[in-house]
């Protein structure tokens, strides 16, 4: 009992507490070495040095918030997870829905690949089974062909592993597996199609179109379940509310968009966080909600009455990587892997997975119980309290001040609260 307590209480006013004080409870956790301290207490983000190498035309870097979800426990694994995200209430929820996972048992993940896909296309082909079967007939060669245009994935125990061949109305698309290792393998693809192009063109007297990776990474899907009793949802009635809401964003595309979008939110916040590409993640995710020839919601959530549990499942395409691209050179990123404990790129695409269901179900649950706008309140307040000039020490005042009114939070209002508030200060202390 005694140490369930203490796992109860290390994050205790956490949400309350000052930047350094969170980052001085991070390190007490155990989440953050003295080295990651010292980066995140200065706030040293990417140099405009390293930003003029990475980008073109670079003029300055930009910043966003970084903020931690606690509470996580994947696969009887906790973590205190790293998101960037400007907007208001997401890492509240997702640290939320995270808590309530964790009292049942937490999130279960399965890994049902993790390799990559590029294609290339031909075109200009006379005979289209003729050529399959002379691709067929020389894949061990175009294979090993691959593998000599990047020999380094080779080394590390990866390469090229199949191909795959269709015929798309005029094109011959083949289609190359690829074991990427820890990578997310945009320039193993890219650099190993390029290397096979002429071996195709020559065996089927054809016209590449081009050859480039797929982001639809069907090879690299990963499942994140939870299962929660009803009683830490409010009861039966939220949690058939929170069935139906997964049902409603099945068949209606409308809804599909917005609950998928929440979805990314917290997928996003991680990815961005991680230094992985957010933009590939989003494609990959969308493609797949289409999977069955039309959009649907990501998530699926089911009530089982016989046990009274919400059971939660999300499966997504999730080729993330644990080097290469900005990780080793962005100091935040460097800081969000030292606080996740150096995952690897299977683990962090678990990690991800079941950000973006604990993401889903607070939304959800919300959406069916209080309404989405409740939650957001609080942090809409307070960001246009900020806009409209008022400082640190004033933004509590004037949150408070509204919220206790009760008015409807807009920028007129937020600015009328700041005038009393400073014409009350002026009274009490001229």
């Amino acid at each position: 009992m005694k140490k369930e307590n203490q796992k109860k209480l290390k994050w205790l006013g956490f949400q309350k507490k000052e930047r350094i004080e969170r980052i001085q409870m991070l390190k007490d956790n155990g989440y953050l070495t003295d080295e990651f301290e010292q980066i995140l207490k200065k706030n040293e983000n990417l140099s405009l040095e390293t930003a003029n190498q990475i980008t073109e035309n670079n003029i300055a870097t930009f910043s966003l918030p970084m903020g931690i979800a606690p509470n996580f426990l994947i696969d009887g694994k906790e973590y205190a997870v790293p998101m960037i995200t400007e907007e208001p209430s997401v890492i509240a929820a997702a640290s939320y829905a995270a808590k309530i996972v964790a009292k049942c048992g937490g999130f279960k993940t399965t890994v049902l690949d993790r390799k990559m896909i590029g294609e290339i296309a031909l075109y200009d082909i006379i005979d289209f089974e003729r050529a399959k079967n002379l691709i067929l007939k020389n894949e061990d060669k175009i294979l090993e062909m691959a593998n000599e245009a990047y020999p380094s994935i080779v080394k590390r125990g990866g390469g090229a592993v199949c191909l795959e061949i269709k015929k798309l109305e005029e094109f011959l698309v083949v289609y190359l597996t690829v074991d990427v290792k820890e990578a997310m393998g945009a320039n193993i693809l890219n650099t190993m199609l390029e290397g096979i192009k002429p071996l195709l063109e020559e065996l089927t007297n054809s016209t590449a179109l081009m050859g480039i990776l797929s982001n639809y990474a069907t090879k690299s899907l990963v499942t994140a379940t939870c299962e929660i009793d009803s009683k830490l949802l409010g009861g039966i009635h939220v949690a058939k509310k929170i069935s139906l809401a997964s049902k409603f964003a099945k068949i209606d595309t409308y809804r599909a968009a917005t609950h998928n979008k929440g979805i990314f939110n917290g997928i996003d916040a991680v990815v961005i966080a991680t230094g992985n590409d957010w933009r590939g993640i989003e494609a990959a995710g969308h493609a797949f909600a289409a999977k069955n020839r039309k959009y649907e919601g990501l998530t699926t959530w089911i009530f089982d009455e016989k046990i009274g549990k919400l059971k939660g499942e999300l499966t997504l395409p999730m080729p993330v990587a644990s080097v290469g691209g900005s990780i080793g050179l962005n100091p935040s990123v460097a800081a969000a892997f030292n606080i996740l404990k150096k995952p690897n790129a299977i683990e962090l695409a678990k990690i991800i997975v079941s950000v973006g269901l604990a993401q889903n179900l607070a939304a959800i649950k919300a959406l069916v119980t209080t309404g989405i706008q409740k939650g957001h309140m609080k942090l809409q307040a307070r960001t246009l309290a900020l806009f409209s000039g008022a400082k640190d020490c004033e933004v509590d005042l004037v949150v408070n001040r509204i919220l206790e009114k009760k008015i409807i939070i807009n920028s007129e209002n937020i600015k009328k609260i700041l005038k009393e508030i400073r014409n009350i200060y002026k009274k009490n202390y001229t």
